[in-house]
């Protein structure tokens, strides 16, 4: 889940409704900025499916005791968080083994430095998932696969940048200095994306990796702190309307 706290409510977006927009960037991604296009449908679908494993999860969101707020995706768990990356890159390997390598590095590289018991032995169980399908390939270049991996940051990232971020606003953390640009679009200037929000629905990107100007949209829901000290967090969630916010991308 990921959660944004105001005074009186929190504006909550599960993880696939990210993910999704997330793979609207790739599906309008200049195929001319694509190298290893035979491995386009594979990449496609990691970079759509990457948080399926949080699916479940986000249907019922967990309440946070000592944070007195919903658990989001930043501070949930380990051994619980092990369990839904370990399921949902299961998932995604069942339909494409390729697009299962990169959510398994995606994951994997989210808890190295996690030195927990659970957390390392997740590391350790993705390296060996990572050899047997690598293993299992006809062919494997690591330069592109590291490539295809940086997309899927990049695709995340962007899609990360206007959840987090209050419409019109750039004050979270994680992007104040840009989004990294895969280093194999040496066609562009800058080895980080700068973002202007135009407005509150309106973001101009200083590199434009897209074949046009873009509309994406996600649905969240606002749920209020009133709400959950009377009937839970999950009755208050699930009986909270959908909001559609849909927010264009245009070229600097």
């Amino acid at each position: 889940m990921i959660v944004r706290e105001h005074d009186t409510e929190f504006v909550m977006i599960e993880q696939d409704n990210h993910a999704q927009v997330s793979g609207k960037f790739i599906a309008n991604c200049q195929d001319s900025l694509f190298p290893g296009m035979k491995y386009k449908n594979s990449v496609d679908h990691a970079i759509f499916q990457h948080d399926c494993g949080w699916k479940p999860v986000d249907k019922q969101p967990f309440w946070n005791d000592q944070k007195k707020t919903p658990y989001s995706f930043i501070d949930f768990p380990t051994p619980s968080k092990v369990m839904l990356y370990t399921s949902g890159i299961d998932e995604v390997e069942k339909a494409d083994s390729y697009a299962g390598l990169l959510c398994s590095e995606h994951y994997k590289r989210f808890l190295m430095s996690d030195m927990s018991e659970d957390a390392q032995l997740f590391v350790e169980q993705e390296k060996i998932r990572q050899h047997r399908i690598i293993d299992s390939l006809t062919e494997f270049d690591a330069v592109l696969f590291n490539f295809h991996y940086e997309l899927l940051q990049f695709c995340d990232n962007l899609s990360l940048y206007i959840c987090l971020n209050e419409p019109g606003e750039d004050t979270h953390p994680f992007f104040k200095s840009g989004i990294p640009m895969p280093s194999a679009l040496d066609v562009f200037s800058q080895d980080k994306m700068k973002l202007t929000w135009e407005d509150d629905r309106t973001i101009s990107l200083s590199e434009f990796p897209f074949h046009r100007e873009i509309d994406v949209s996600f649905i969240q829901k606002t749920v209020t702190k009133q709400a959950i000290r009377n009937h839970g967090l999950i009755e208050s969630y699930n009986k909270a309307p959908d909001e559609e916010i849909s927010i264009r991308f245009i070229g600097s």
